[in-house]
């Protein structure tokens, strides 16, 4: 693999600390503020929204800047917001420095997915998928414990100020190994648009939000269900995190390598999996050990699908594939604010903190019956390879039929 990979691994390593790290803080923060645990779930729900509308909209800003010094700009964003989470005098304050933080990741993501597969031979873009995305799940094993123990023993607030100091790290890696990328040429933005007319792109961005959604609908609330369900004491959640994080590593590797071998089955068996690990969870979570043990083959699971489901969507969108990349990184985050919501709104009802695990095993279902649709269609239009046209309409013709083979 490239070393440019290497550094967007490290990008992402940030980005998916700064991401995960509040899970295991929601007490800590919520005491601090005064506000519910269910309250302080707004600080999942609204990073993922910004991560939904930031995508789109930081992509198409970018659309005239070479794709390295769009990543640049997109650490500098993350840098800002996570420096001002680090200050923030009230519950407001860091809510809005979140909000500014994850405008970046949508578009670094799916601007990193697009320069990542750009890098190798068709037959292993989705392993190089993977490789930038295990720094986000590598951030899972050491970011997010260690921003979980140091925010419960220190302050939260040095947690984000060590996040920004990692963000400043992402962004001279990016400089220093990512060499000077012109941006795409050829290529308008009503052509990247237009991937949006394709119905196997939209099926492919509802199944990652619904199948992602199931995994945040266990993992927002797993610290006072780890507390208050399992047993565990107040510390454990920096090695139960670690855990998760294991997981989230074995399976992005995974999904990355069979993803290139057989794509839909490697969504079919991941999808179905978590949908029966989340609809147990609810009875594993009384008994430590089978609930730590759920707890890293969640994270397995669930990333697992992350390697498949954004190459469906690169090759669903071929020929302009950036916008529609950077989007379906949204739809990961859409999914993260259903669920959470979701979970809150189980919580507040009474139904007691392993309801939101029902919540996300009902998504996962969806996804994976939106996958058997998805094939569905596929074998009935006779497309082979999972390539479809996608850019009647707008784009030339020659780009269509690059597509179409």
């Amino acid at each position: 693999m490239p070393l440019a990979l290497l550094a967007l691994a490290i990008g992402a390593f940030g980005i998916g600390t700064t991401e995960f790290v509040i899970t295991g803080l929601l007490p800590e923060v919520a005491g601090d503020f005064g506000v519910s645990i269910a309250t302080a779930g707004f600080l999942v729900t609204g990073c993922a929204l910004g991560v939904m509308f930031g995508a789109p909209l930081m992509t198409v800003l970018g659309t005239r800047v070479p794709r390295k010094r769009m990543l640049m700009v997109l650490m500098g964003l993350f840098i800002v917001g996570n420096l001002l989470s680090a200050v923030a005098p009230t519950f407001a304050v860091m809510l809005i420095g979140r909000v500014v933080a994850s405008l970046a990741h949508g578009a670094f993501f799916g601007i990193g997915s697009v320069v990542a597969a750009d890098l190798v031979a068709s037959d292993k873009k989705a392993g190089a998928i993977a490789t930038m995305f295990t720094g986000l799940t590598v951030a899972n094993v050491v970011g997010v414990p260690l921003g979980t123990l140091v925010g419960q023993n220190v302050g939260w607030h040095v947690t984000f100020a060590l996040v920004a100091a990692l963000g400043v790290v992402g962004l001279v890696g990016i400089a220093r190994l990512v060499s000077e990328m012109p941006r795409a040429e050829g290529v308008r933005l009503r052509h990247e648009l237009a991937a949006f007319k394709n119905a196997q792109v939209l099926l492919a961005m509802t199944m990652t939000v619904l199948g992602f959604g199931g995994v945040f609908a266990a993992i927002t609330y797993i610290a006072p269900m780890m507390t208050h369900v399992a047993g565990f004491a107040d510390g454990s959640g920096t090695w139960l995190l670690v855990l998760l994080g294991l997981g989230m590593v074995g399976g992005n590797l995974v999904g990355g390598k069979y993803a290139d071998r057989a794509l839909m089955p490697m969504l079919y068996a991941s999808l179905g999996a978590l949908a029966v690990v989340l609809a147990l969870f609810p009875l594993t979570a009384h008994h430590k050990v089978l609930a730590a043990l759920t707890i890293a083959l969640i994270g397995a699971l669930g990333f697992a699908t992350v390697p498949p489901l954004q190459k469906r969507v690169l090759d669903q969108a071929h020929g302009a594939p950036t916008l529609a990349s950077a989007v379906n990184i949204g739809a990961f985050n859409l999914g993260n604010a259903l669920s959470a919501w979701l979970g809150g709104l189980v919580i507040a009802a009474g139904f007691g903190y392993t309801a939101p695990n029902w919540v996300g095993a009902a998504l996962a279902v969806g996804a994976l019956l939106l996958a058997f649709v998805s094939a569905a269609l596929e074998r009935r239009d006779g497309v082979s390879g999972g390539l479809s046209p996608v850019l009647a309409g707008g784009a030339p013709a020659a780009r269509q039929a690059a597509v179409q083979r």
